[in-house]
């Protein structure tokens, strides 16, 4: 448990653009709505990734640009690629982690992409071994499509070596 620090200029488009237009009087905007809207976009989408966990709970505050996440994963994997997922997401910057886990392992490092960054380069980093990239390419699937399609202020999880 603990708070994850994103990037919010970086990650999934998932928020729609505000529409400015020129009226007489704005309404004023229901913030509890948009953030409940954001909330549920960020779940969707990690469930589109494939992940779940028991009674899973997304919440967003837009004030704050954080995600707070509950619920049960069955394993410690699951558990941070969903904080990751959550994180990963344009205007996101702080994850709050209030999950827990069914079976829990140690739990693995997290990397922030630099401009320049690969995934060799990672593992040299963190295992001493480029060759080793094909760990952090798994850890992080099925967020990650192609080990060729990272970008800088991408959080990615460096699982400890088995």
């Amino acid at each position: 448990m603990g708070m994850f620090s994103f990037i919010k200029e970086a990650g999934e488009k998932l928020f729609g653009a505000v529409s400015t237009t020129a009226s007489a009087a704005p309404a004023a905007p229901d913030v509890a709505a948009l953030n409940k809207t954001a909330g549920d976009a960020i779940a969707a989408y990690i469930r589109t990734q494939g992940l779940s966990a028991d009674n899973l709970q997304v919440a967003f505050d837009g004030a704050s640009h954080t995600v707070t996440v509950s619920g049960q994963a069955a394993d410690q994997a699951t558990k941070e690629k969903i904080l990751v997922a959550a994180g990963n997401v344009q205007h996101v910057d702080k994850v709050d982690d209030r999950m827990t886990v069914l079976n829990p392992t140690p739990a693995s490092q997290f990397h922030t992409v630099a401009a320049g960054d690969n995934l060799w380069k990672i593992a040299t980093k963190y295992y001493g071994n480029g060759a080793k990239n094909d760990v952090i390419f798994e850890a992080n699937k099925p967020m990650l499509s192609s080990p060729d399609k990272i970008y800088p202020g991408q959080v990615l999880r460096i699982p400890p070596l088995a």
